[in-house]
């Protein structure tokens, strides 16, 4: 019996050895694509082959340059260009691309990353050489290719010197801060070392969630949080006196085109009477900057939201002609992953199986990332004079379908086939196209 127990259990332990060897076998076996046979790929591919534990296996390279086609980086081919994508990734089984031509004109990019988006592979990527830190390749470096990778636009320069020396040791109050722009641009204007920035919304859980993230990434930064409304005179009142502000940064708004075209009472509560009750604080407690965030459906105005931020933008016009407070206002589309905005509402959509709603097939707005519409109203700001409307350079408009169908191609299906896009119809207030002038 004693015989038989020990011959059990050293059977049991060669089968889970076994299992444990066949599984890591498995796990290793993970066939990766790297776009790009440069300096960038090549040191890319040593790191994983110094790191194993990342169980990637790199297969193969592409590269669109004809001297390095046929070639061996480290003794891993270089298939094709950017045309043999598709067929590299069937014959060797690829299931992740990485792209990592860090220089890449932003129109290639684009190109390269809509043909991988339509392998089902699991997409990634290194960013561009100013993005990284001190410009060497790491593998912490390499991320999931997001719907703006898509976009084709070219990084926009900010002159961050000049931002800087206007931020720097002013107090600085941003209304709207727990949203989507006014909780970046608190980020943004955190990492300049404004003496004081005072946090002020309506919304007590999204303003205390950027005031701890504040603290938690700028611990001596001085950062206070009020909440309540652009209407409450009394408030606003006090929030002046208490604070004196330098430069006010007014995000706050009521912005759904369809809520808005149902609530026009709100709309112009909010939007046209907060917007006064502010910057009449602001002129009366002689603010030096006033900036008001903008939109394009100010201009030629089709629906209630954009009526009202065309009637704040002449608010500002007209108190700049006699207030002692420089006042201005920044212009700008959509910002992609905005609260309530598409690219959301098509991520939940895709969890729950589609279908995609879209208003219009040649419906096409003026896009933006988050982080990039803020640094451009900062350097706005700091380059004012008073009385201006900027109008952002949004680059070239983007149909809503194709964002529709890449962000279904980035979530691993094929649009109408796994996952269906319908058309429901132009809502009402809505154009077809927004115009930025």
């Amino acid at each position: 019996a004693i015989l038989l127990a020990v011959v059990f259990i050293l059977a049991l332990r060669m089968c889970i050895r076994r299992k444990s060897t066949s599984k890591s076998k498995t796990e290793k076996n993970h066939p990766v694509m790297i776009i790009g046979a440069g300096d960038a790929g090549a040191n890319l591919y040593r790191n994983f082959a110094n790191h194993p534990e990342y169980n990637y296996q790199i297969v193969c390279f592409v590269d669109d340059s004809c001297s390095k086609i046929g070639r061996q980086v480290y003794g891993i081919p270089v298939v094709g260009n950017r045309y043999a994508i598709m067929k590299a990734v069937e014959e060797y089984e690829i299931k992740t691309i990485i792209f990592a031509i860090p220089s890449c004109p932003s129109k290639d990019k684009t190109e390269i990353l809509n043909i991988c988006s339509r392998t089902k592979c699991e997409l990634k990527l290194l960013p561009s050489i100013d993005q990284m830190l001190d410009g060497q390749i790491r593998i912490s470096d390499v991320r999931k290719v997001e719907l703006d990778d898509l976009l084709g636009r070219d990084p926009i320069a900010i002159d961050v010197d000049t931002v800087a020396g206007y931020v720097e040791g002013k107090t600085i109050l941003v209304t709207g801060a727990g949203g989507s722009i006014g909780s970046e641009l608190s980020r943004q204007i955190a990492s300049h070392h404004p003496k004081q920035l005072i946090l002020f919304d309506v919304y007590e859980n999204t303003t205390y969630e950027i005031l701890q993230e504040l603290k938690r990434t700028y611990p001596s930064l001085d950062v206070k949080a009020w909440i309540g409304s652009v209407r409450d005179e009394v408030l606003l009142d006090r929030l002046f006196a208490t604070f004196q502000p330098q430069i006010v940064y007014h995000a706050a708004a009521h912005k759904h085109v369809p809520l808005m075209e149902d609530s026009p009472n709100e709309s112009v509560k909010n939007n046209v009477l907060g917007t006064l009750r502010i910057v009449r604080m602001s002129d009366h407690y002689k603010v030096n900057r006033f900036v008001l965030i903008s939109t394009d459906k100010a201009v030629n105005p089709t629906n209630i939201m954009g009526a009202t931020k065309r009637i704040c933008e002449m608010i500002i016009q007209c108190y700049n002609q006699k207030s002692e407070t420089e006042f201005v206002a920044v212009r700008f589309g959509n910002v992609l992953g905005s609260n309530g905005s598409v690219i959301p509402l098509f991520k939940r959509q895709i969890e729950e199986g589609g279908p995609l709603t879209v208003t219009h097939r040649e419906i096409i707005r003026y896009f933006m990332t988050i982080p990039e519409a803020v640094s451009l109203v900062l350097q706005a700001g700091a380059t004012a004079k008073g009385g201006e409307i900027f109008v952002l350079d949004m680059g070239k408009p983007v149909r809503i379908i194709d964002l529709a169908e890449n962000l279904i191609r980035l979530s691993g299906f094929e649009p109408y086939k796994d996952i269906n896009i319908v058309f429901t119809g132009l809502r009402p207030g809505e154009k077809l196209y927004e115009e930025l002038l």
